[in-house]
């Protein structure tokens, strides 16, 4: 995913001079193409990602389109007054790039784990929040990005995410897109657990003989509420997935429309980090599975709510063993 948003940075730049670009001590194998063809539009901030959302918001006021880069937790929790006071309450065109969502620098540590982003800038009101699936879909949201006027939030995952669009995508702001259609349930997914969830839609469908309605909901904020509405009255089964906690975002989301709009005889399940800190060091692989958030559990989990079996046969290393798959989750 940072190479795609790297690549379509440098696109945009070629075209248009106001697109700066600046990094909070970080990228330095990844922006040096950037920083060398465009010096006068490429700064690193270093560790000060305050100051660097104020720099960012000044430049913004003169008429810029600024990139603002760093790790997820840091670019909007460590900043977030900067972000509320000087970007949102001005509407500036400040975007703000976060890496490695989720658990996405896991043997990093805890600080560096991204649970909460998403809930935090959703209570910002204005911001734009995407958060892209593959690394086709970060091109897209990059692009949106730059064409949207007031601030916009984009998260990553960290590296290695496969694509999962093999063709020409129709990208809209605030528009879900449906992968692959069904009426027994529908799975919600954000971000980079896309491809997890693409396989546990594959595994139910094969193994379980249910017809599942996958969905990427790559923005957050604005909600695709329409998507939803009519995945809830044609499946009456909806689950969301995610890597970040339940509370704040994507479930969240989808459970305000919900609740806004109900439907008699709905089933509805969050996938995600339930409420805890995770205090384990470790693998994103790892860390994923021992927040409930593998193929297997995922599977179990799922079977369980709508009150089937599963059977050890779902979970065979045939079934489990695919090219893309990123890990077991075994553990």
């Amino acid at each position: 995913m940072r190479n795609a948003f790297v690549t379509t940075l440098m696109k945009l730049a070629r075209r248009d001079k106001r697109i700066f670009l600046l990094t909070g001590d970080l990228g330095f194998m990844m922006f040096e193409n950037f920083r060398d063809e465009f010096p006068d539009r490429f700064f690193n901030m270093g560790a000060a990602e305050a100051n660097m959302v104020g720099v960012a918001s000044g430049l913004a006021s003169v008429g810029k389109i600024v990139f603002v880069y760093s790790h997820a937790p840091f670019v909007t929790e460590r900043c977030f007054e900067q972000i509320k006071v000087d970007v949102v309450e001005s509407n500036a065109n400040v975007k703000l790039i976060g890496a490695g969502s989720g658990f996405g620098y896991g043997p990093l540590g805890t600080t560096h784990y991204s649970l909460e982003d998403i809930g935090v800038m959703r209570t910002l009101p204005g911001i734009a929040i995407i958060c892209p699936g593959d690394p086709i879909e970060v091109e897209c949201a990059i692009l949106a990005a730059a064409h949207t006027n007031g601030p916009v939030y984009v998260r990553l995952g960290k590296s290695g995410e496969p694509r999962i669009h093999q063709k020409p995508l129709k990208f809209t702001l605030g528009k879900g897109i449906v992968l692959e259609d069904g009426k027994d349930l529908a799975l919600i997914a954000t971000g980079t657990l896309l491809e997890t969830g693409k396989t546990v839609s594959q595994i139910l469908r094969k193994n379980a003989g249910l017809s599942v309605r996958l969905i990427s909901m790559h923005t957050i904020k604005p909600i695709d509420q329409k998507l939803i509405e009519k995945a809830a009255r044609e499946t009456k089964r909806i689950f969301t997935l995610e890597e970040h906690n339940i509370i704040g975002g994507l479930g969240s989301a989808v459970a305000e429309v919900i609740a806004e709009n109900p439907v008699n005889g709905l089933l509805f399940r969050r996938l995600g980090v339930r409420d805890t800190y995770t205090s384990i060091v470790g693998s994103q692989t790892y860390l994923r599975s021992i927040n409930g958030l593998s193929y297997d559990k995922l599977v179990k989990f799922i079977l369980n709510a709508i009150g089937r079996k599963a059977a050890s046969t779902l979970f065979s290393k045939k079934v489990l063993s695919k090219k893309n798959d990123i890990g077991l989750g075994l553990i």
